[in-house]
């Protein structure tokens, strides 16, 4: 059994104006991850129907693995439309096949011996797949690399979601709109933003926390290191899938060894060109994979 990196989670596709995309975070997570020459996979499930067969030639045609059983229930979509700066707002429907992924023999077996793992609050709205979540989470080696991408999505979280992914992971990826949510749940108004990561870091022996802010930078910390990036000016396409590419570049970077420095530069470089491309899977160019 290889060593995969492993994106777990919601398998969608997203209904972008000028057609359907596939999407989903873990999908585009492991996407990313793999262009810098690991093996990765993608967990979900599928519906039994004529998109689940769209899903796996697309997945295929990216080359990405998967491991995605398929179940009674329709194959996730979100309506995603873009306001005039490219910033994508999604109607994610509810009652689908990545709601409800089964447990299985083959999930443990690559859970056992999996390096790295991201997942998110989404697809840990429904019973059924956050204990499948959870339970893979608990089979992985002591040394597997845990990233929690919180992707807070409509009202599909809660704190005690959240609170149980904050203690499984030691990476957590955070947004700044997400980071004002988290301060109202769990009572840190009055800490500035450097300390309200910190505070997230002592209390749940985080290793790493990165903090986005969109066009107004990004920040990594540790412990006992800070590292920020200014955000690139790009022409925009879309910002779909931009923020999985960050965090699956970042992860590649992390695994290879590099510096918390270097790995976030690359990271902010990734997804500054994700956003001037369509889609949530384009390949990177050549320029940005030699640095790697």
């Amino acid at each position: 059994m290889k060593n995969y990196i492993v994106g777990l989670g919601e398998a969608l596709w997203d209904c972008l104006p000028e057609g359907k995309q596939l999407g989903g975070a873990p999908a585009n997570f492991a996407f990313h991850a793999g262009q810098f020459g690991n093996d990765t996979i993608a967990i979900s499930a599928l519906g039994e129907d004529a998109l689940a067969d769209e899903t796996i030639a697309a997945l295929e045609a990216n080359k990405l693995n998967y491991l995605m059983p398929r179940v009674p229930y329709p194959t996730g979509t979100v309506q995603v439309t873009l306001d005039n700066q490219g910033i994508p707002c999604y109607e994610i429907r509810e009652g689908v096949a990545w709601d409800n992924i089964p447990y299985t023999p083959e999930m443990e077996e690559i859970a056992k011996s999996c390096k790295a793992v991201c997942w998110g609050s989404l697809a840990q709205r429904s019973i059924v797949t956050r204990t499948t979540i959870q339970k893979f989470l608990d089979a992985t080696p002591a040394d597997c690399v845990k990233i929690f991408d919180i992707n807070l999505r409509q009202k599909f979280y809660s704190k005690e979601v959240i609170e149980e992914s904050f203690k499984k992971c030691n990476i957590l990826k955070i947004n700044d709109e997400e980071l004002v949510v988290i301060e109202r749940m769990f009572n840190l108004s009055g800490l500035d933003l450097e300390k309200q990561c910190h505070y997230l870091i002592d209390t749940y022996k985080l290793n790493i926390l990165v903090l986005t802010c969109g066009t107004n930078g990004s920040y990594v910390f540790t412990a006992d290191k800070k590292s920020f990036q200014p955000t690139p000016k790009v022409k925009v396409a879309d910002t779909v899938g931009a923020g999985d590419s960050f965090t699956g570049s970042f992860c590649a970077a992390v695994l290879k060894g590099k510096p918390i420095e270097e790995a976030h530069k690359l990271a902010v470089e990734v997804s500054a060109y994700i956003c001037t491309q369509n889609g949530a899977m384009p390949i990177l160019p050549e320029s940005i994979l030699q640095q790697f």
